[in-house]
């Protein structure tokens, strides 16, 4: 029996953001699907990661049984995956490095970054092997601010990226959940509603949750109509 066809993204669906370089520069000089799918598969797997620095070990990968059924048919599928990663690494869209695991050696894969750079560059100083996790196991994951906008606004656009980095290099995480919970709160499901309550709390005080000042003064969703954004809330 044929496959069903995909039906379709739904409204709200998670995305995973690529480089542009990679649609312009390596996209077209890519000539295997093989390596092709394993290259997003990585940037799909390093994007949900929370730890510093975001690589993805072969073993994680060959273990993968999404990725692995797109390989599904090929003859040695472990074999055709080792080759896929050394041609990206060859192709220089992925780095990699020999890591220590409990002793045991790991090839770990990671985007060819500057920032993968600098810790690859790092670990083949000496420290060889595999950082500890930062997160305690059962911890549930802090959402990233694209995550929430995602889940709480709608898809994301190559300009309202580059705000929501702003935002994420300006605000502690705690507060960036924090605003998108209020504005949901008040069905305000507004990224400069969002921002509002962001510039409000870096200016008067978080505290408690409230908003400063005024915020015995002023309840709901009219203590954000002030100031240079009050304009992009009003009704």
């Amino acid at each position: 029996m044929p496959n069903q066809p995909f039906p379709g993204f739904p409204a709200r669906s998670r995305l995973t953001p690529l480089p542009e370089l990679f649609f312009s520069r390596l996209l077209p000089e890519t000539d295997s699907l093989t390596e092709l799918k394993v290259v997003l598969h990585i940037f799909w797997r390093l994007y949900q990661k929370k730890d510093s620095p975001k690589f993805i070990t072969y073993d994680d990968l060959l273990s993968d049984e999404t990725l692995m059924a797109g390989l599904a048919g090929t003859t040695g599928s472990a074999e055709v995956l080792r080759g896929a990663l050394d041609s990206a690494v060859s192709r220089g869209a992925l780095l990699h490095a020999v890591l220590e695991d409990s002793g045991q050696p790991q090839d770990a894969y990671f985007i060819n970054s500057e920032a993968s750079r600098n810790a690859v560059s790092a670990l083949q100083s000496g420290a060889s092997s595999i950082p500890a996790q930062r997160q305690a196991p059962g911890t549930p994951a802090v959402p990233n601010i694209f995550t929430l906008y995602e889940q709480n606004i709608g898809l994301l656009t190559p300009m309202i990226v580059e705000e929501l980095k702003e935002a994420e290099s300006l605000y502690p995480a705690a507060w960036i959940e924090d605003a998108f919970r209020e504005a949901a709160a008040l069905n305000k499901r507004s990224w400069r509603y969002i921002a509002r309550i962001l510039e409000r709390w870096s200016v008067e005080g978080k505290g408690s949750g409230e908003s400063g000042r005024d915020s015995k003064k002023k309840r709901g969703p009219e203590r954000y109509l002030g100031g240079r954004y009050g304009h992009l809330v009003r009704h």
